[in-house]
């Protein structure tokens, strides 16, 4: 709906901005954290996301229980290494029994096997219960985006709602096939690896502790520039990403302007910042490995010397320092992955709380409990003393009424960001009026259920909207069940037939992003197609004829005339001369009706209607002698 889709929200006829913009290189002071495709921030409510979060893994909690058996399984395989060998060692080794050790190698083999085995089906089943649970929330929150209202889809940029279907439920993702079994893993690692210490020797338990603090204050510093140094990676990231949507979307116009140099030295000033803030990001992200290596070699000396000085005095076996020494290095390895996922997780608990922050939006347009079913209609609209708003004290609409029966045609007709689109965004009930009432055979549309009232309405709009897959299916998108001769029948109405034949592979031509390897025309056509097939009892026509030639017009007129023969009819003109058989006129300015009538009545009254013919045909006859003088 191009001539009033300006006028969505305020009076001026201007929508508010759906996001901002910043100078180039420029990052915002505060605020969430810009990731690729959108926010990435700290969960406000963590304890009820992770619940929800939890609600979603729960339905799999058979899969889910085998899964914390496997986990556990193989975390107490894992402890029980070290302790063999220091058994080997002192039972075996120290007392040269060679059989005894080949049967606890074999034993140390077959534990080691068994590990590998159980954490290898352990990943199998979580990645099955991760990906259903991924699948369950993105079905769940692309089913709710198509129950939201069009105000929703104003007051959020496309960017950002496609951010939380795939970026946020993404990071979900990846945390719940990975984290999860890790977390668990981790925390049954160091519980077993500290109770098999104590059971062992306290003493040495004590001693292999002691680099815990330093290890937790090392790791803390280094995850605080860390998260800083990443921060500001996916911010300028997020800045790449939309310079090259933009440019690639906008590509005709930056070749219209040789903007090319300018648009390659904006993007090589954002991609050095980026540049700057990943070197910084991964060298303090490069510091954790060495320092933890640093923690673990001082814990490694620490529990060798104590042992050894233990043994010298005969405190402890040489096999329970063996056994130590080991369980020291495997004890820094869970705590490192811990503090390595928590920046994971609350990635994961941010995304999840925004996918959830949607899930939560509430339908300004629904059903009530009362709704009644509509099948057949008369197609008598009326529209009583109308008055409606985008915005708060911001009139769109005022006292608006008019009315309409069957087989008449109603033009609607006015300056740019009048209100003409705004009738039928309320008239398809896209939107709620404030006050008035628009009924429909005497019903209003508020007591009439929403899908039930859209299947009567077929839309034509001046911007087509296509799909990228066949012709025979965007035609079929008006009715799903109709067969390819009913599809090809409506076809032949629209006047497309002929042109449809002629593509490469006929009604079976592959479409490409809302139809770009169509002409404008074309597009047209195919959508009065698809508004003939859906066989509507109200049809809209909003400008559709206003960005193609005059030969192309009349065979899109022509299908028009088809199409609208029998039904109530809205259109919406830019060139006047489409509407002058229209049974009324109603000629809208800033939100009211300023006139109204038959194109002779309106001509013969030289008011407002008559001024927009003369402009308009004076701006043709400009146009037209410029061009004469050009040649």
């Amino acid at each position: 709906m191009a001539e009033d889709r300006s006028n969505n929200h305020t009076g001026n006829g201007t929508r508010p901005p759906r996001g901002s913009t910043r100078p180039k290189g420029e990052r915002p002071s505060g605020g969430p954290r810009r990731g690729r495709f959108g926010p990435v921030e700290k969960a406000e409510d963590v304890r009820g996301t992770m619940v929800r979060l939890a609600g979603y893994l729960l339905r799999y909690k058979r899969a889910l229980v085998l899964t914390v058996i496997l986990v556990a399984l193989a975390s107490g395989l894992g402890v029980l290494g070290p302790f063999l060998m220091g058994r080997a060692i002192d039972n075996y080794i120290m007392e040269g029994d060679l059989a005894g050790l080949v049967g606890i190698l074999g034993l140390m083999v077959a534990v080691n096997v068994a590990a590998s085995g159980v954490g290898w089906v352990q990943t199998i089943v979580m990645i099955s219960v991760s990906q259903q649970t991924v699948r369950d929330l993105r079905n769940d929150l692309f089913s709710k985006l198509q129950t939201l209202s069009l105000r929703y889809f104003d007051q959020h940029t496309h960017g950002e709602l496609m951010s939380r279907l795939s970026n946020d439920v993404d990071n979900v993702s990846k945390v719940l096939t990975n984290t999860v079994t890790q977390l668990v893993s981790s925390a049954l690692s160091v519980t077993g690896i500290a109770v098999m210490m104590f059971v062992i020797n306290w003493r040495l338990a004590l001693v292999s502790l002691i680099t815990i603090p330093l290890m937790l204050f090392l790791t803390q510093l280094v995850a605080k520039r860390t998260r800083k140094g990443f921060k500001d990676q996916q911010e300028y990231l997020g800045d790449i990403n939309g310079i090259i949507e933009e440019t690639v979307t906008g590509q005709q116009v930056v070749k219209a302007y040789a903007r090319e140099e300018a648009e390659v030295s904006r993007f090589a000033e954002t991609n050095a910042l980026l540049r700057g803030a990943s070197v910084r990001a991964q060298i303090f992200g490069g510091l954790v490995g060495p320092m933890m290596n640093f923690v673990n070699n001082l814990s490694f000396a620490i529990v060798a010397g104590a042992g050894g000085w233990m043994a010298v005095e005969g405190l402890v076996t040489v096999g329970t320092i063996a056994s130590f020494v080991n369980y020291a290095r495997q004890f820094a390895r869970p705590l490192n992955q811990i503090a390595g996922l928590y920046n994971q997780i609350q990635s994961a608990l941010a995304g999840a709380e925004r996918v959830f922050e949607v899930m939560d939006e509430v339908p300004e347009i629904q059903d009530g409990p009362d709704a009644i079913a509509l099948t057949d209609i008369a197609g008598k609209v009326v529209f009583d003393d109308v008055c409606f708003e985008y915005e708060t004290d911001v009139p769109v609409l005022e006292n608006v009424s008019l009315y309409a029966k069957l087989g008449q045609t109603i033009a609607l007709v006015g300056p740019t960001g009048a209100g003409k689109t705004t009738i039928v965004n309320l008239l398809t009930r896209f939107y709620d009026i404030q006050s008035g009432s628009v009924t429909l055979d005497g019903v209003d549309i508020r007591k009439i259920k929403t899908a039930d009232l859209r299947r009567q309405l077929g839309i034509v709009l001046q911007d087509t909207f296509l799909f990228g897959t066949t012709v025979m299916e965007n035609i079929r998108y008006g009715r799903l069940e109709a067969t390819d001769e009913e599809t090809i029948s409506a076809a032949k109405l629209a006047n497309a037939d002929e042109f449809i034949r002629h593509l490469p592979e006929g009604y079976q031509t592959q479409l490409t992003e809302n139809g770009s390897n169509l002409s404008q025309g074309q597009r047209q056509l195919l959508a009065i197609a698809r508004a003939i097939l859906a066989d509507p009892g109200i049809l809209i026509l909003d400008e559709a004829t206003s960005s193609v030639d005059t030969r192309t017009e009349q065979h899109i007129q022509e299908a028009m005339l088809r199409l609208m023969e029998g039904r109530t009819s809205f259109v919406i003109a830019h060139r006047l001369s489409t509407i002058r058989d229209a049974n009324a006129i109603i000629v809208i300015d800033a939100g009211r009706i300023v006139e109204r009538g038959s194109h002779a009545d309106l001509m013969s009254a030289q008011g407002f209607y008559y001024g927009l013919q003369k402009s308009q045909y004076r701006g043709e006859a400009m146009a037209m002698g410029e061009m004469m003088s050009g040649d």
